[in-house]
């Protein structure tokens, strides 16, 4: 049912619409979300929704980007932190990506799934703002090499890919529940970032 007293400012309901969107997603998965019971949920009709969203797929690419900004944020957070090494801020970059992965699975699954991206289903919003998150990964590992804490021997394009890759791999086996659980997360994050950082000369070293 509507609420006719429910004001929004202009801006704020493409926003309430993305936040109760992403609740509905955790809370019962892609399939049961839909721009109907989305407006029904936020109390404004559906011409409204539509207004923002041109369907469910233009919605789901909203959610993405909105869990990439998150996570840049994070990122960022912790590499302009000048109380840490660059090694300390890897590895608390590398823990708080899979705690990330961990805490918001279906999230997560729609920002790396086949959903949006199989099919090239990505909305231009989603690929403006994931794709510069990848490059910041990669500008992550040129500053680990830069610092001799990361070989320089392979490109950083594909060092990013590799590591990605753990990383990914990591939060997909902690979520699917393969061989992994949550108990587990700190000891493989401790043991990607070992693997990553050993065969460099600095990679003891602050």
């Amino acid at each position: 049912m509507k609420s006719p007293n429910k004001q929004y400012h202009h801006g704020d309901l493409r926003t309430s619409l993305i936040t109760s969107a992403t609740l509905m997603l955790q809370e019962s998965g892609i399939d049961s979300l839909s721009l109907r019971k989305l407006a029904e949920r936020v109390g404004v009709s559906r011409t409204a929704a539509y207004h923002h969203f041109k369907d469910k797929n233009d919605l789901l690419s909203a959610i993405a980007a909105q869990g990439f900004m998150q996570w840049q944020q994070q990122a960022e957070q912790t590499f302009n932190n000048p109380a840490l090494s660059v090694k300390e801020m890897y590895q608390e970059f590398v823990h708080n990506y899979v705690q990330f992965a961990y805490q918001n699975p279906a999230i997560y699954q729609l920002m790396f799934g086949n959903t949006l991206w199989k099919n090239n289903n990505s909305s231009n919003e989603l690929k403006n703002t994931a794709y510069p998150s990848f490059q910041y990964q990669v500008n992550i590992v040129k500053t680990l090499q830069e610092k001799a804490l990361m070989p320089k021997s392979q490109s950083a394009l594909r060092l990013a890919q590799v590591t990605w890759a753990t990383l990914h791999g990591l939060a997909q086996l902690v979520i699917d529940g393969i061989y992994a659980d949550a108990s587990h997360l700190n000891e493989m994050c401790d043991c990607a970032i070992e693997l990553f950082l050993s065969n460099s000369p600095a990679s003891h070293q602050k």
